[in-house]
């Protein structure tokens, strides 16, 4: 007797595909339909040919939230005759790992096969747990797929990256997130089952505010569709305003114990360094709004006083000072504003790093050289019995003499002849160094 389908599973298939968010529903099944990622696994790339061949080693995959790293896995997952195995960081202890590493064995020496095992941010691991991992790893046992969206080579241990390749995942385009939006409103997994008219400007909008993310792009969509009513044939029309009701604002990629988080600061002080005011207040606002510690940006902004504007404007040291002091006082959000204050005036403020780069060339020279003592003319003489041993002897008081100075060695004998500041000819600091043309000694210029 043919079988024929239930009823209530009908119903129940239908409630589990109606609760199940729409980026779940679209995970491409196969490479043809993943959207993406050419630099990894387009057409003659190594990572497709070992997928297709069936001839994985261990991998890694490391990039931002939804650029197709988990989906990457699931396609691997369909296309492998190995055993898969999934497990969650999140949700998995040891006991998992040594319980899947186990049958994993079990597998090889019953059947003869191997197991792919896909761990989902594998950096929520600890060490004890990616420890665990290791032997399996090495032996065969398993092939490991990890997924993380921090830097493996911080997260991750050594032993099991030199036993993995890496592939890094970019963050997808608006091209990669409208072709995916289109596949969506079609497809039958998708919103095929709605009558739509989805305006191009709003999936532009969405495509361009979801900031590379494909699941967020896809729920943006999804809670569009499915808050719109019909209109009297049915149709529900997705206008832009619509769609930037349903995204709202622009999702920003930041994490602040991630890659983002030293990859923004760092623009911000080249930024600065580089004399962009504009660019300054850009990489700001990325980390005022992600909700950076304002403290940490502060204390990058006194560091670019000091070591990039320097002498050329010490004004700008001071002002750093101030604003980290006000960041102290104020907290976000008001935070914002004499931080800007601050790196707007250092961004602007003339450059010379002769100071930074003088106190390292002094340190570098004293670590190679021996150093013979304090000359006696510098010495103190004022606690007990130092005058009798000489010290100060010969010191000339530069406030006795015209002009508060006069020529005497101040740099210890082994020492003598070292120049470590060479001023720079921009703002204040030409003045410096044409004070320093006229009374640096002679022999202190012949020398570096």
């Amino acid at each position: 007797m043919k079988d024929t389908p239930d009823i209530f599973d009908v119903s129940a298939n239908e409630n589990i595909k109606r609760s199940t968010p729409l980026a779940a529903r679209m995970r491409p099944r196969s490479l043809e339909e993943y959207v993406g990622q050419e630099k990894v696994v387009g057409k003659g790339r190594l990572l497709r040919r070992a997928i297709e061949a069936d001839q994985l080693s261990s991998l890694i995959f490391y990039g931002p939230p939804g650029s197709g790293k988990t989906t990457l896995a699931m396609i691997i997952a369909n296309s492998t005759a190995s055993n898969f195995v999934k497990l969650s960081a999140v949700t998995s202890g040891i006991a998992d790992v040594r319980e899947t590493l186990k049958n994993a064995r079990e597998q090889i020496r019953l059947y003869g096969k191997r197991t792919v095992l896909f761990i989902d941010e594998i950096h929520r691991f600890n060490k004890s747990q990616q420890d665990a991992l290791l032997p399996a790893v090495e032996d065969g046992t398993v092939v490991l797929i990890g997924a993380t969206t921090e830097n493996p080579y911080f997260e991750v241990n050594s032993a099991l990256l030199s036993r993995s390749r890496i592939f890094r995942l970019e963050e997808l385009n608006a091209e990669n997130i409208l072709t995916m939006l289109r596949r969506a409103i079609t497809d039958e997994r998708g919103l095929a089952e709605y009558k739509l008219q989805v305006d191009e400007a709003a999936l532009q909008h969405i495509a361009e505010f979801a900031a590379g993310d494909a699941r967020t792009a896809y729920n943006a969509l999804e809670l569009a569709v499915i808050t719109t009513e019909e209109d009297e044939n049915g149709v529900r029309h997705i206008t832009q305003d619509i769609a930037a009701e349903s995204i709202q604002r622009r999702a920003l990629s930041y994490d602040k114990d991630g890659d983002w988080h030293y990859d923004i600061i760092s623009a911000f002080i080249k930024s600065m360094r580089g004399s962009d005011p504009d660019a300054t207040l850009h990489w700001l606002a990325r980390m005022v709004e992600a909700g950076e510690q304002p403290e940490f940006v502060a204390r990058r902004i006194v560091i670019c006083a000091a070591e990039d504007v320097g002498l050329a404007d010490p004004s700008a040291l001071q002002l750093a000072m101030a604003a980290a002091d006000a960041v102290h006082f104020l907290g976000w959000p008001e935070a914002r504003i004499p931080l800007a204050e601050a790196a707007v005036y250092i961004a602007c403020a003339p450059k010379s790093n002769a100071a930074y780069l003088g106190i390292d060339k002094a340190i570098a020279d004293l670590r190679e050289h021996p150093f013979d003592g304090v000359p006696n003319h510098l010495k103190d003489a004022h606690y007990g019995g130092a005058k009798k041993l000489g010290h100060g002897k010969g010191y000339k008081y530069p406030h006795d003499y015209p002009s508060h100075y006069i020529p005497q060695q101040y740099l210890p004998d082994s020492f003598r002849g070292r120049i470590y500041y060479q001023p720079s000819e921009n703002g204040r600091e030409a003045r410096i160094k044409e004070r320093l043309e006229v009374i640096r000694p002679t022999t202190d210029k012949q020398e570096e």
